[in-house]
């Protein structure tokens, strides 16, 4: 029998009433997904990918916690949604013990806060719904399950949200090794493959990066970190409900669009970067197809990444995305973001 899933009655969806686009992405996902009128709010936030702490604290959390007490749902809203213009990372110190972060892993935390719990600023602070396998619910879980509706346009991002209402549980789930490459990733990687029924894997256990797979279900990979892997684009055809995992440390770093001819670059030339990173983009597998992605605002260490042996059978076994996304990553007020309807679940055939 399969576990209950969240509804659109559990959703908060909010807006920067700045930026049109944002304003635009939030009508546009509550009249396709149902979610309630009242649970679609929209405040004046700064109109920047990257904000201060302080200014998070008042112009994006403080709101955000206002609406929740003052319309008593704290327990009720078990997911928030933000949408491209919202403000994305909070700048600040680097390292294992910086506080920099991702706006949403900060509003995954929001709950606990509420209750009176004080957590450090100072590094990741462990997710209590890391690896369960139960329906989400308060007050088991003291967080806030918190997904982005954003890629390059609102083309982009309505697409994305269209394909998750169609998504069905069929394809293959493509699983790229580096190849000679047997790090604690790798073998995350090989698990996830071990942990899904054969015929619907495509193991890639060579150092030549998987090209032109159909019907993509599903993509792991180490992205622009296999050294093997030089483009950006891999020539495959996702299907409705795709979603694309990496340990990539830059991925979500910005949601603006590189320009034309734009490639993966080397750490070595600046002149090869966009947005001060070399490396992979999250928002390019919505422009490719994809439903959904993972990514990073700043460095997460391979530690804190999704582990992919957990999000992907979760995922393929109907669970909702954002559900198998939170049991998948060891820590919330860090570096991961979700892009995605988190209500995407792959329906049975």
């Amino acid at each position: 029998m399969p576990l209950p899933a969240l509804t659109p009655a559990d959703v908060l969806v909010v807006a920067n009433r700045r930026v049109p686009v944002s304003m635009s992405i939030a009508e546009y996902y509550a009249r396709r997904r149902g979610v309630p009128r009242a649970q679609v709010v929209a405040f004046p936030m700064p109109d920047s990918e990257e904000i201060s702490r302080e200014e998070f604290d008042r112009l994006v959390a403080a709101p955000i916690e206002d609406w929740l007490i003052r319309n008593r749902a704290a327990e009720r809203i078990l997911v928030i949604v933000t949408t491209l213009g919202v403000p994305l990372k909070i700048r600040g110190s680097e390292g294992m013990q910086g506080d920099r972060a991702a706006v949403d892993s900060e509003l995954a935390a929001m709950y606990a806060f509420l209750h009176g719990t004080r957590y450090p600023l100072a590094g990741p602070w462990s997710n209590p719904y890391f690896q369960r396998e139960v329906p989400f619910r308060h007050p088991d879980f003291p967080l806030y399950l918190v997904a982005r509706l954003a890629a390059y346009t609102f083309a982009d991002v309505r697409a994305m949200i269209d394909r998750a209402s169609e998504a069905r549980n069929r394809g293959i789930a493509v699983i790229d090794l580096r190849g000679g490459w047997p790090d604690e990733g790798e073998g995350w990687l090989r698990s996830a493959a071990a942990r899904l029924p054969g015929q619907r894997v495509w193991l890639e256990e060579s150092r030549i990066p998987a090209s032109g797979a159909r019907d993509v279900i599903a993509w792991a990979s180490f992205g622009s970190n296999d050294p093997a892997r030089r483009r950006r684009h891999p020539g495959f055809r996702f299907l409705p409900g795709a979603l694309v995992t990496e340990f990539v440390s830059t991925d979500a770093r910005t949601m603006r669009e590189p320009p034309p001819g734009w490639d993966y670059g080397d750490w070595k030339r600046p002149e090869t970067h966009f947005a001060g990173s070399p490396q992979a983009l999250a928002a390019d597998w919505i422009r490719y197809g994809a439903t959904a992605a993972t990514g990073h605002v700043y460095e997460p260490y391979l530690q804190f990444c999704p582990r992919p042996q957990i999000l992907l059978p979760q995922y393929l076994a109907g669970r909702t995305l954002a559900e198998s996304f939170y049991a998948s990553i060891p820590a919330i007020s860090w570096m991961n973001v979700l892009l995605g309807d988190p209500l995407c679940r792959l329906a049975s055939q």
